[in-house]
């Protein structure tokens, strides 16, 4: 009798043990702007399980209008969150106790464009023009260059839309290459009638998206957070070779959020993203890539100490 009730409890505590052991860890993790292409990979490693097979319980939750990403992050909100490394060193600079755990893009696809009606064909043109240019924290890099080149420029802040490049309200737009210089050629304008500047062509390939955590969300869910970003990866893989289903994926988690769809243009980011992530699973933050970023911010903060790379970028792969 001893032996059997020895046994009932030996194989109570087991399942107990053990369906404790396989409940996922839940992360929410939070990109920094709303559904598109740009975040494909996430949505495929979440469709395809991949998140699950290594024993995570992911949500994807997008900002909104009034609610960015970092201030998820802050509230508690979101475990993990994608920024631009310019915009994660300026919250790191500006105190918040962050750190890159990955770095997926190692390329910059910021780029200015001007209409070749407006003769503007080398940076010495914009001298005297306006250029419209993002609120959401990205416009770091775009000036430094202006700065170094010594041009004289008016700045005008825009939202996300390019109807006041369209309308000529300005001479110059800063745009994404997988994202607004798109939607300019969509909305009529050929590539030929287009004067196009990329950044990483004079000197600011600065890398963009990349992971984020606050340094005690990593000191107790390192595993959790490694196994998210290995789960990416593959998510991102995937997409690379399934980008018919990956755009599907896309659309789909576009329309759930009631987020207007472009196939076509979406089409295009996809293709583009995936580019600029190439070789996919590279995500070492290397020392000169950051250096670059912090050498500008540097200058925007010059009574602030430096930050140093081995505490921001702390990878767990």
């Amino acid at each position: 009798m001893k032996t059997i009730k020895y046994f009932l409890v030996l194989a109570f505590v087991s399942s107990f043990y053990f369906g404790v052991q396989a409940q996922p860890q839940k992360l929410v993790f939070s990109p920094h702007w709303m559904p598109q292409a740009q975040f494909a990979g996430y949505y495929v490693a979440e469709e395809m399980g991949f998140y699950k097979d290594a024993g995570l319980d992911v949500e994807i939750l997008h900002p909104s209008a009034s609610v960015n990403a970092m201030q998820f992050l802050q509230s508690g909100q979101a475990d993990i969150i994608s920024l631009f490394l310019v915009s994660g060193l300026d919250n790191r600079f500006n105190g918040v106790d962050l750190v890159n755990i990955a770095q997926f893009s190692h390329n910059s696809a910021l780029m200015f464009v001007a209409k070749k009606t407006s003769n503007i064909n080398s940076l010495k043109d914009f001298n005297g023009k306006k250029i419209g240019i993002w609120r959401s924290g990205f416009e770091e890099i775009p000036k430094a260059l202006i700065n170094e080149h010594q041009l004289d420029v008016s700045w005008v802040p825009i939202l996300s839309t390019v109807n006041l490049f369209l309308l000529d309200g300005i001479d110059i737009m800063t745009v994404m290459w997988y994202n607004e210089y798109n939607q300019i050629y969509l909305s009529g304008l050929n590539e030929d009638e287009l004067s196009t500047f990329f950044l990483s062509d004079y000197g600011y390939n600065t890398p963009e998206d990349g992971l984020y955590v606050l340094q005690n969300t990593l000191n107790e869910k390192k595993d959790a957070l490694q196994a998210f970003v290995e789960a990416s990866i593959k998510g991102w893989q995937y997409a690379e070779k399934n980008r018919d289903f990956t755009l599907d994926i896309v659309i789909e988690r576009m329309r759930q959020a009631n987020v207007p769809s472009n196939k076509a243009h979406q089409q295009w980011m996809l293709d583009k993203v995936l580019e600029l992530l190439n070789p996919i699973g590279e995500t070492a933050l290397e020392n000169e890539e950051f250096d670059q970023v912090h050498s500008v911010l540097k200058n925007q903060y010059p009574e602030k100490p430096d930050v140093l790379f081995e505490d921001f970028f702390r990878p767990v792969r």
